[in-house]
């Protein structure tokens, strides 16, 4: 079979001939319709996270496809050196999650760990409550621009969008967002963060940056805020005075969408699909074949503006 391969850390992956998935007892193999394209992925293939897998192995963390009975399904963790950046894919049966009727592969890949993190942040890990403020960082980005419309979707009272491009955030407004707040260096952010959601502050912030603009979300955080802090796209550290953390009693929560049990991510991924087959839910994505793998790494690399999907 075809797939993107990756035969050195550091290197790019080529697409180019792979050895068929054999399952073992409690795996299924997946024709894949549609991967995900993700920073995990580029992280994992430089090496970052310790230990390389073993080599020469398929790039790509989730995906969807369908199973020799037809069933439709979205997969994570592939068995190694298995990935989703192929033709065919193994996973364990027990790890597969269910779509809803009427969504198309594309999007339903394209909301995979990006949507679930989303939306399990807000709802799992924040206990967003129906009229709660909420401030998404990253707001353009796959996983903000997702939690800004679910945000609003659960009932949110003001939804604050912030992010660095005043074009892209403009369309974070048509889609549910009440306020946008453009971050450009040595702005105000902390004033900026305030008029936008007023006196009572966030009871939420998504922050999938951290840096200077979660330090001055936090300046703005109601009592008993929760801070779902998700990546650091931004920056890897800040300095932060114990007495704003204190002052607020505020909650720093680390969060990664593989943490809830896997019943609440299959309840969760086909609300997220059935939102997005009713209309309700809107991704924007762009697909490139699986040959054209060596394409969406660069993409990634350079921080595409749309989601990026292979589809093989």
């Amino acid at each position: 079979m075809k797939a993107a391969v990756l035969s050195h850390t550091g290197a790019t992956p080529a697409y180019a001939d792979f050895s068929d998935p054999e399952p073992d007892t409690g795996q299924v193999v997946i024709d894949v319709t549609a991967a995900g394209v993700h920073h995990l992925d580029l992280a994992m293939a430089s090496g970052a996270f310790g230990n390389p897998r073993t080599l020469p192995y398929v790039i790509g963390a989730d995906g969807v496809g369908r199973t020799a009975t037809g069933r439709r399904v979205f997969f994570t963790s592939p068995v190694s050196p298995h990935g989703s950046w192929a033709e065919r894919t193994v996973v364990a049966e027990d790890d597969l999650l269910d779509l809803a009727d009427g969504v198309d592969d594309v999007t339903a890949a394209a909301l995979g760990n990006t949507g679930l993190a989303a939306w399990l942040a807000l709802t799992w890990r924040a206990k967003l409550q129906p009229g709660q403020n909420v401030l998404v960082l990253g707001a353009t980005g796959a996983l903000g621009s997702v939690a800004v419309q679910l945000a609003k979707a659960l009932g949110a009272g003001t939804v604050v969008a912030a992010d660095r491009d005043p074009d892209r955030l403009n369309l974070s407004v048509e889609r549910g967002a009440d306020v946008a707040v453009t971050i450009t260096p040595g702005a105000d952010l902390v004033g900026a963060f305030r008029d936008a959601v007023g006196e009572h502050g966030f009871d939420v912030i998504v922050d999938p940056v951290w840096g200077d603009a979660a330090l001055a979300a936090m300046h703005v955080a109601a009592r008993g805020a929760r801070h779902i802090q998700i990546g650091q796209s931004a920056a890897a550290t800040i300095q932060l005075p114990a007495g704003l953390v204190r002052g607020a009693r505020l909650e720093i929560l680390g969060f990664a969408h593989v943490d809830p049990p896997i019943e609440i991510r299959r309840d969760a991924y086909l609300q997220l699909t059935r939102l997005a087959a009713k209309g309700m839910l809107t991704v924007d994505t762009m697909t490139l074949p699986l040959r054209d793998c060596k394409r969406a790494w660069e993409l990634q690399q350079e921080g595409a503006p749309r989601k990026l999907v292979l589809s093989p």
